[in-house]
């Protein structure tokens, strides 16, 4: 499929930063208590129970176990929401694809900048959450710094998929599937909150093929300072998933926008 996108997508972009900006103190009071709470309950609740658990042969506590997960599961929410309920909101509600159809934009650019403004968001929200959980001396720098590019990395890579399913919803109530279906397994089971290797084997195969598993082990990978397979097989996994689901949404938004 060819794509005409040229860098008109980045006035997309440009738009949403600026309602962002108008509701920057919201937008940032969630990326910032969500990990305070995320630590306290699971993290510091759960350390009487397990004191230390075991990762590439180190033994570490539960709370820096958690800590990149929870700036994982931030940038998947951030970017899926963003490109599903946010997309459609702006497609279906508010016209604004509409009106950015009447302008020199053509479809792949306004499509391309929603996907690079959920990445973006999950890009702010997560140095904030580094931030937050940096005070609780569970972050390693300067190592740990290279999690925000690859925050924008896993923001397209779930951004692109939300739109995927945002090109297939015919009313707003059915994005619960997807949430049920895809998001909250993966939530669940992609080493967030426990090691893989508590699952079943057959789970544990399962998981390998849910890019939060992937995002979750470059996370703490880099946070522990280590680059090691995972953060390479990691990182391949996530342009590899990008590369086949950007053009999906491109294509498929466009045969839904151009009736």
């Amino acid at each position: 499929m060819k794509m005409d996108i040229s860098w008109r997508f980045l006035r997309v972009w440009q738009r949403n930063l600026a309602v962002y900006r108008k509701n920057w103190l919201i937008n940032f009071l969630l990326p910032f208590f969500s990990p305070l709470f995320y630590l306290v309950a699971f993290g510091i609740s759960f350390s009487v129970f397990i004191v230390n658990i075991r990762y590439d042969a180190n033994q570490v506590s539960y709370i820096s176990f958690i800590a990149p997960a929870i700036i994982a599961i931030n940038i998947m929410n951030n970017s899926f929401f963003e490109n599903t309920y946010g997309s459609f909101v702006r497609m279906y509600y508010q016209k604004t694809f509409d009106a950015m159809m009447s302008t020199p934009l053509n479809t792949e650019e306004i499509i391309t900048g929603e996907i690079i403004w959920g990445a973006t968001k999950s890009l702010i929200s997560s140095v904030i959450m580094l931030v937050v959980i940096s005070f609780f001396g569970v972050v390693s720098y300067p190592a740990a710094l290279l999690i925000i590019p690859v925050a924008f990395l896993g923001g397209i890579a779930f951004g692109a998929v939300g739109m995927c399913f945002t090109s297939m919803v015919k009313i707003i109530d059915l994005f619960s599937f997807p949430v049920f279906l895809f998001i909250t397994p993966m939530f669940l089971f992609s080493g967030t909150f426990f090691p893989l290797t508590g699952l079943p084997v057959w789970a544990q195969q399962v998981a390998l093929f849910l890019p939060l598993t992937h995002l979750v082990n470059v996370l703490r990978a880099l946070n522990y300072g280590l680059f090691n397979a995972d953060v390479l097989i990691g990182i391949c996994y996530l342009v590899v998933f990008s590369l086949i689901t950007i053009p999906i949404a491109l294509f498929k938004m466009k045969r839904r926008l151009i009736k």
